[in-house]
């Protein structure tokens, strides 16, 4: 027998049930029938799963092992029929039991999140993803109401018939350094002086970075000598303390008390905070509404950042003259 996932799924109704009297009656067939699934099913896997005792059945350690699975399994194919479902009516209010608010660690992304949560209404769901043009998809497939996204000069992420956009700020990509580095007391360093550096730079992210970077790096004159590539903040902040490398980062960064973080000047060194929605979704009558806390997040992380606002507006008009 070739398992498929309603045998998955099967296998959790019987776990949730405790007996297999109880998940013949939720799955709508007859004991004898369900009971005979199951040892099909254990034979396909090549173990016994449950135990069956006078009063119901328990997991065996590779039961526990395979309904591990198996829940993980159902989750993600319940995410990925999600949207689906939604659209078709299979869930009659499904989109409307839940604001579903999609982005990457971005300081609009966690502080829009705080003021939201602090509001009275739908409870809101979280779903973070790397690239800004999966989280584009999500909101056509219409798994997200709205997302905070990220994009670059010469790489701004398309017009959708389905999606709106607004920008929420425009900022300098800027350098993490160790605190000790001989360009550290700079309000903001030129690309081209740091043409020396070991750099670790984040994965692509499909929507432009880290191209624009390396564009940039062309532009100033050189080619970066990356020897990193992560994602993982903690690790970029020690690899940056210790000495390792530079790395290109957003100007609101928290580096810690080892690493500073300065803006890069060069014409192509911006990126734009961008809030999307689903056109015709729950939140078509709440954008200025959302688009005001994005910004106000914004602003509330960037306050502590010396000559900050002032470069706002110069990257806002670089970035709308080219």
């Amino acid at each position: 027998m070739q398992l498929e996932l309603r045998h998955l799924r099967t296998l959790c109704v019987i776990a949730d049930a405790g007996s297999l009297s109880r998940a013949a009656a939720v799955v709508g067939v007859s004991q004898p029938a369900l009971t005979g699934q199951l040892h099909r099913i254990e034979a396909a896997l090549g173990g016994q799963v449950f135990r069956r005792g006078r009063k119901g059945v328990t997991l065996t350690p590779f039961g526990q092992f395979v309904l591990r699975r198996a829940r993980s399994i159902m989750v993600t194919v319940d995410e990925l029929l999600g949207g689906a479902e939604s659209e078709s009516g299979a869930k009659p209010g499904a989109a409307a039991a839940g604001l579903r608010i999609g982005g990457y660690h971005t300081p609009v992304l966690t502080g829009l999140l705080h003021r939201l949560f602090e509001m009275p209404g739908a409870p809101i769901t979280v779903h973070t993803e790397y690239s800004p043009r999966l989280l584009l998809d999500l909101l056509v497939s219409r798994r997200l109401d709205v997302a905070t996204l990220v994009d670059y000069p010469g790489h701004e992420l398309p017009a959708l018939p389905t999606v709106g956009t607004r920008v929420i700020a425009v900022e300098p990509v800027a350098v993490a350094l160790p605190a000790g580095h001989p360009l550290a007391g700079l309000d903001e360093i030129p690309l081209s002086e740091l043409a020396d550096e070991d750099w670790l730079v984040s994965p692509p992210d499909g929507a432009g970075w880290p191209e624009c970077f390396y564009t940039a790096c062309q532009e100033a004159g050189f080619v970066p000598r990356v020897r990193h590539m992560l994602t993982e903040h903690e690790m970029i902040r020690s690899l940056v303390a210790e000495g390792r490398a530079a790395a290109p980062c957003q100007v609101t960064l928290n580096g810690g008390p080892n690493v500073v973080v300065r803006p890069l000047t060069g014409p192509t060194l911006w990126l734009r905070h961008v809030l999307a929605w689903r056109l015709g979704g729950p939140l078509d009558d709440r954008v200025p509404e959302l688009a005001a806390l994005a910004v106000e997040a914004h602003e509330a992380a960037v306050a502590d950042v010396p000559g900050l606002a002032e470069r706002l507006v110069r990257g806002d008009t670089a970035l709308a003259s080219s």
